[in-house]
C-alpha cells in the first residue's frame, strides 16, 4: 500500500488531488472552531459528555456538538436523505427509471432531489436542536436569536456537504465518507490522553486497558481480512483467430465479500438516531420514554440488536442495487463470455445471484457482529472514552481501504494510458 502511495505521489495530478483534499480538511477543521452565538457551550459539552445519541452525533460530526460550531449538523442530513432516496428508488418507477436508464442526467436529477430533501431534514433538525434538545443552553431565547442559530446550522451543514462533493470530484476518495473518517480520527489523541489520566487516577487498570487493546487488534485484523476478501467467478471467452481456429481466454468476475463498503454502517447509525430525534418532539409520551431507556445508549440490548439488524438489511439492500445478475449475464453473453459448467442466459444470472447471496449473508453477519461486540465489550469495561466502538473502527478501516483502492486504480489507469501513448 505504501509503495503504491509513494508511486502515485510522483504523478502531478495525484499530488494536486491530494493537496486539494488535505487543504479542504484543514479548512473544515477550522470551521469546527467557529462557534454559533447565543449558546452556552459548557452546558452542551456536559450534555454530550453524558453519552447517548448526542455522543454518537458528536462523533460523526467530528466534535461539532461539543463546540456547537457551524458544522454541528455535519453531513447527517445528506446521509439521511440519501437513505430515503435509495429506498424510494426501489418503490417509485420514475426514480428507478432515472437511476437505471436516465444516464448522467438521471443521476444528476436524483442528486438534486437528494439535496432538496437534505435541506428539509437539515431545517427540521436545526429546529429540533434549537427549540428542544439544547433549549436549556440558549443564552438568548428571542425569536431572532433562534433564527440566527437555525440558519447558521443549516448553512454550515450545506457548506460541509458541498466540500464533500468537491473532494469526491476534485480530490481523492468519497468526500462524505472522508469527512466522517477525519472527524473520528481527530478524536483519537484526546481518547489516549483521557485514558492516561484515568490510569494515573486509578479509575482504569492496566489489565482492562490491555484487554481492550487486544480486542481492538483482533477487530482491526478481522475487518481488514473481510474487506480484502473476494469471491472470484471464473469466466471464459472464446476468440476466433485468423487461421480459423478458436482460442479460449480465461478471466474472472471479482465479487468483494464487503461490496458495500462502510455505507451500511453509516446508514444504520444514522437511522438509529431517527427515533431519538422524533422523541424530542413528543416528550413525556411512552414512545419518548422507550427511546430514552433503550435507544439513547449504545450499551442496551435493544440498540445493539437494532443496529445489527439494520446493518444486515443495508448490506443486502446495497448489494441488490449495486449488482444486477440479469444485467451481468447479458453483458457476458454480448462479450462472448460464459461461466464454465453454467448455461448462458437465465442459468448464468441465477448462478450469479446464488453466489451473491452466499457471500452477502456471512458478510452482513460479520459486519453486524464487528459493530455490536466492541460496543458491549469496550463500554462495559469503562473504556467509553476510546471512541473505538465497532462503528468507528469499521468506518476508519473501510474508508482507508476504499481510498487506497481508488488511488491504486487511478495509478493503474494512468500507467495504462502511458503505455498506450508509448
Amino acid at each position: 500500500m505504501l509503495k503504491s502511495f509513494f508511486t502515485a505521489l510522483k504523478l502531478p495530478e495525484v499530488r494536486k488531488r491530494l493537496l486539494i483534499t488535505v487543504g479542504i480538511f484543514i479548512l473544515i477543521r477550522f470551521g469546527y472552531y467557529l462557534v454559533i452565538p447565543y449558546i452556552d457551550r459548557a452546558v452542551i459539552a456536559e450534555m454530550v459528555g453524558q453519552g447517548g445519541f448526542l455522543a454518537l452525533l458528536d462523533l460523526f460530526s467530528g466534535g461539532g456538538y461539543q463546540n456547537f460550531s457551524i458544522f454541528s449538523l455535519g453531513v447527517l442530513p445528506y446521509i439521511n436523505s440519501s437513505i430515503i432516496l435509495q429506498l424510494l428508488v426501489v418503490v417509485i418507477p420514475h426514480l428507478e427509471y432515472l437511476s437505471k436508464e436516465g444516464g448522467e442526467d438521471g443521476r444528476r436529477q436524483i442528486a438534486r432531489y437528494t439535496n432538496y430533501l437534505a435541506l428539509v431534514l437539515a431545517v427540521l433538525q436545526a429546529f429540533m436542536f434549537t427549540n428542544y434538545v439544547f433549549a436549556d443552553a440558549l443564552t438568548n431565547t428571542s425569536p431572532i436569536a433562534k433564527i440566527v442559530i437555525m440558519i447558521t446550522l443549516v448553512a454550515g451543514s450545506f457548506l460541509l456537504i458541498w466540500l464533500g462533493e468537491f473532494i469526491t470530484e476534485k480530490g481523492l476518495g468519497n468526500g462524505v465518507s472522508l469527512i466522517i473518517f477525519v472527524g473520528i480520527i481527530t478524536r483519537i489523541p484526546m481518547s489516549f490522553r483521557e485514558a492516561s489520566t484515568m490510569l494515573e487516577g486509578g479509575t482504569l487498570s492496566w489489565v482492562t486497558l490491555a484487554i481492550a487493546l487486544i480486542v481492538l487488534v483482533v477487530v482491526l485484523g478481522g475487518i481488514i481480512f473481510c474487506y480484502q476478501s473476494e469471491r472470484r467467478i471464473a469466466v471464459q471467452y472464446s476468440r476466433r483467430i485468423s487461421s480459423g481456429e478458436s482460442s479460449t481466454q480465461t478471466s474472472y468476475i471479482p465479487l468483494k465479500l464487503v461490496q458495500t463498503g462502510v455505507l451500511p454502517i453509516i446508514f444504520a447509525s444514522s437511522v438509529l438516531t431517527f427515533p431519538t430525534i422524533i422523541a424530542q418532539f413528543v416528550q413525556g409520551t411512552a414512545f419518548a420514554e422507550f427511546t430514552q431507556t433503550y435507544l439513547a445508549s449504545q450499551t442496551t440490548w435493544v440498540f445493539n440488536v437494532g443496529f445489527f439488524l439494520l446493518i444486515v438489511f443495508f448490506t443486502y439492500f446495497y448489494t441488490t442495487i449495486t449488482y444486477d445478475p440479469d444485467q451481468m449475464s447479458e453483458n457476458l453473453q454480448k462479450s462472448g463470455g460464459f461461466i464454465p459448467g453454467v448455461r448462458p442466459g437465465v442459468a448464468t444470472s441465477e448462478f450469479i445471484r446464488y453466489v451473491l447471496s452466499r457471500i452477502t449473508f456471512p458478510a452482513s453477519i460479520f459486519l453486524g457482529a464487528l459493530a455490536v461486540v466492541p460496543n458491549i465489550l469496550l463500554l462495559s469495561t469503562n473504556l467509553s472514552i476510546f471512541y473505538f466502538g465497532g462503528t468507528s473502527i469499521l468506518i476508519i478501516v473501510g474508508v482507508a481501504i476504499e481510498t487506497s483502492n481508488q488511488m491504486e486504480a487511478f495509478l493503474a489507469m494512468r500507467q495504462y494510458k502511458g503505455f498506450l501513448r508509448g
